[in-house]
């Protein structure tokens, strides 16, 4: 059997767009999917201006790449561990939840959590940037409530209602941690949010020695 021939300016056009999507994202979290722009992304990857336009062919385009490789980032940092090492139910709950702190907390992305910046940019901003955002912010928190519902009927959380309400105020935990750190230039703010949603899990009947391992090594 003869083998296919090697693309290799295809091979060398993936490599370039990953390396200037790399750029794009951590930029993005710090200057906003606005503040993209050819000529910044060509001299911070290296790369001709012509080329990055022949890569992604507009600003919109760009800006929709950009969401969708900082969704798989934030995949393979916070839900995809999880997963391959947890079982479904309280572990796997309080494991997110870590890991998003962690997430944060190392600077994945050095403006902090891409969606949590991207949310408050283009919260207001109609169009199809506006909806990729919304698109994995509702996978994210679809999720962390599937997981919670999954530990509620195994009767680890015996005393939650309501899935929804529960993840609505992770979220609000997570997301403040986020951005306080980043505003004050501390570690406080994630150690406040551990305080807040071990105490909510534990009020809702979590087992207390589990849900103690929620929180980001001590620096």
């Amino acid at each position: 059997m003869t083998q296919a021939p090697i693309d290799r300016r295809r091979i060398r056009g993936d490599e370039s767009r990953r390396t200037v999507l790399n750029h794009a994202v951590q930029s993005a979290t710090v200057d906003g999917l606005e503040g993209l722009t050819i000529g910044r992304l060509a001299d911070a990857s290296g790369h001709s201006k012509s080329g990055i336009a022949t890569l992604f062919g507009s600003k919109e385009q760009l800006q929709l790449a950009v969401v969708s490789a900082a969704r798989e980032v934030f995949i393979d940092a916070v839900i995809a561990p999880a997963r391959a090492h947890t079982p479904r139910g309280l572990v796997r709950v309080c494991t997110i939840l870590s890991d998003w702190l962690a997430y944060s907390h190392d600077r994945v992305f050095r403006g902090g959590c891409f969606f949590a910046a991207t949310s408050v940019e283009f919260d207001a901003k109609p169009g199809v940037v506006r909806d990729a955002i919304i698109a994995a912010s509702r996978d994210w928190e679809d999720y962390l409530a599937g997981s919670i519902e999954h530990a509620k009927n195994a009767g680890e959380l015996p005393l939650l209602d309501d899935a929804r309400q529960l993840t609505f105020e992770i979220v609000s935990f997570l997301e403040a941690a986020n951005t306080r750190s980043l505003l004050y230039e501390s570690v406080e703010p994630y150690r406040r949010a551990e305080v807040a949603l071990r105490s909510r899990l534990i009020a809702l009947g979590g087992d207390t020695a589990l849900v103690a391992t929620v929180g980001t090594p001590a620096d």
